[in-house]
């Protein structure tokens, strides 16, 4: 099944309403049954999961790296069950905001690289990320935008706001996995 996304240019892309299944260490080999958790001292945070993002894909501009965020944090509430990290992602009028990226990358245009520790990550959470990036990865910040101001937790978190206008909603981690899951 594909869903047609209607960019602001006037194009029109067709792209899966499903993900694929991440395949797990212990599905493709069935025998270690192990899996990676991240440190006990360190929790993920947003930073380094944006720090993997750009490590994977290089310069991309930030507000698709915003978008690739938001979508690693939302399929890791499906897949694996837990979020990627604790910074919670604001409803903005481009779509879903992480503040505290933000305010590193306010003002630029393009970002090559980022401050953050990828190693904080686990393998189930790297193998997620990937996953989120082999789907949506080749998509434009622009088409990433209008994808997510088609998908409910964006638009409930902006409810009774014009298009435009400003707004700091926190897109809960509950409306995510429920529209998410529901894929």
């Amino acid at each position: 099944m594909s869903t047609e996304v209607k960019l602001s240019a006037g194009t029109t892309i067709k792209t899966a309403t499903k993900m694929p299944e991440p395949t797990s260490s212990a599905q493709a080999n069935s025998i270690s049954l192990q899996s990676e958790s991240p440190s006990t001292e360190t929790k993920p945070s947003v930073h380094d999961v944006a720090a993997f993002i750009l490590e994977e894909r290089g310069e991309m501009t930030a507000m698709k790296l915003q978008k690739l965020v938001y979508y690693s944090q939302a399929w890791s509430l499906v897949w694996d069950e837990a979020p990627l990290f604790e910074e919670p992602i604001e409803a903005w009028a481009n779509g879903p905001v992480v503040r505290s990226l933000y305010r590193r990358h306010q003002g630029v245009f393009k970002v090559t690289g980022w401050i953050g520790e990828s190693k904080n990550l686990s393998s189930v959470q790297k193998e997620t990320i990937e996953k989120v990036l082999e789907f949506y990865g080749n998509m434009s910040s622009q088409a990433l935008s209008d994808l997510t101001h088609q998908e409910t937790p964006w638009i409930e978190a902006r409810k009774g706001l014009s298009p435009t206008e400003r707004g700091s909603r926190v897109i809960t981690l509950a409306s995510m996995a429920e529209y998410y899951s529901s894929l």
